[in-house]
């Protein structure tokens, strides 16, 4: 397989460490509110990447943190009158829940920060013997970005470039040696969640917490470090240099998926277009929600509209109407169609390709519709076999078949009175099942019918 390497800035093949097993840690979120549309964009993700590796024959181990403990929980929880541990554990179950609705797997391993005090504490250790941070009395333990060569090298600039781009966005602390330092370790203040350490009460900074949780769980030169890009820097790129300068080997490669616009514009809170991954599933679903999702490579900045969501719920009403025909016709999967199976793979091979591997599905689709239309049967269930399994690589399976005694009923009469030749008494059982929000489909091998 090939990645996008975002250390190297190209595609490379992916080179595990140990053969047939690939080790992935994946930036999960902060928890002080519930998921929203990024999230599960960058969750999907990994998630298929793990569904296609395994399918491939790779043993995968995929880390998914939680970060349970930071300035944002904190806040929150002080204007909503709770603990930060009442706080995080609301807001990790939200988020956990939405993630299974929205067919993410869950992941081998899901750490939460606050279970790794003593590993971060001792990785800062190390970075203090050897010179590379320094403690600031009353304010914490620093990394020194001056003593460690190459630092920016994740988003290739320099550390004079992001010193002078950044100064708006690093939390500056007149005290420090460098702007681009950055706290391992914070002193306790009034009111916060302390851990006892070296240099005092207190807490740990966000990147160390990604590093001692990485590096416990995967081990040194684990094979794929992912996460948004907009954790690239100063986050990825902070973790990286912590733990080289610590000595240890990090990640093998590097992935970051793509941000999302909705409607034109990046998603954000103050210009009224934010959205939550509950309520973009309870307005468009959560499979047409996925398939859109996937229509876009994992790493493009994707577009999320009304007509994105239009054509992503035809698409799935195409697959849904392919199963209700096989159904219909009482057609099984049997045999795959190796070809169709070679072409998914390379597509997915070549970077997660998901809209090529998605018009692999979509011609065997139409494929099929094509060969039951000829009464080719064999072919159909060929068709059918692949579709099934290619679509459960990219977790947008079949749902379960609509039953309903009392539908089945009328649609029995309908036949009967079409059978008759009284159209009439035909159409009012149409329009009777319309007002229950039924809609049929008459087709050579039978009607079928589903929930509008």
């Amino acid at each position: 397989m090939r990645i996008f390497d975002t250390m190297r800035d190209q595609i490379v093949d992916l080179k595990p460490k140990d053969p047939g097993k690939v080790s992935i840690y994946a930036c999960g979120p902060t928890v002080y509110d519930v998921p929203h549309l990024g999230h599960a964009r960058t969750a999907l993700t990994y998630d298929v990447l793990k569904r296609y590796l395994t399918w491939s024959g790779y043993e995968v181990a995929l880390v998914s943190n939680i970060t349970d403990i930071d300035d944002k929980i904190i806040n929150r929880a002080a204007d909503e009158g709770v603990s930060e541990d009442q706080l995080s554990q609301l807001y990790t179950k939200i988020y956990i829940e939405q993630l299974q609705t929205f067919g993410i797997k869950d992941p081998d391993h899901r750490p939460l920060a606050t279970q790794f005090i003593t590993q971060m504490i001792t990785i800062i250790e190390e970075l203090m013997e050897n010179g590379s941070a320094y403690e600031i009395v009353g304010s914490g333990v620093y990394f020194d970005v001056s003593k460690f060569g190459g630092y920016g090298a994740l988003v290739n600039r320099s550390a004079e470039d992001l010193r002078d781009s950044a100064k708006a966005r690093i939390a500056s602390d007149e005290a420090k040696n460098d702007p681009l330092d950055f706290a391992l370790w914070k002193t306790a203040k009034p009111g916060e969640p302390t851990w006892d350490s070296p240099w005092g009460s207190g807490r740990p900074g966000w990147h160390i917490e990604c590093v001692a949780m990485s590096l416990d769980i995967l081990g040194e030169n684990f094979d794929i470090h992912g996460g948004g890009s907009d954790l690239t820097f100063p986050h990825h790129e902070n973790e990286r240099v912590e733990c080289e300068a610590a000595g240890y080997s990090f990640a093998r490669h590097w992935m970051h998926s793509g941000m999302l616009n909705v409607s034109g514009e990046k998603m954000s809170k103050s210009l009224g277009n934010f959205q939550t991954l509950g309520d973009a599933m309870e307005r468009y679903g959560a499979r047409p929600l996925r398939l859109a999702m996937l229509q876009a490579h994992y790493r493009s900045l994707m577009e999320l509209s009304e007509d994105t969501m239009a054509g992503a719920i035809g698409g799935i009403e195409r697959i849904d109407a392919f199963y209700r025909r096989m159904d219909a016709a009482q057609i099984g999967p049997e045999k795959t169609d190796a070809n169709a199976k070679d072409r998914f793979s390379g597509a997915m091979s070549n970077d997660l390709g998901t809209p090529d591997a998605l018009a692999v599905i979509f011609d065997l689709i139409n494929a099929g519709n094509s060969s039951l239309d000829s009464q080719d049967f064999e072919r159909a269930s060929v068709s059918l076999a692949s579709v099934t399994e290619l679509l459960d690589v990219l977790g947008l399976g079949k749902v379960k078949k609509d039953s309903n005694d009392e539908i089945e009923k009328l649609i029995q009469r309908r036949e009967v009175a079409r059978q008759g030749k009284d159209f009439e008494e035909a159409d009012n059982i149409r329009d009777e099942l319309r007002s229950q929000g039924v809609e049929i489909e008459d087709t050579p091998t039978g009607t079928l019918w589903r929930y509008s």
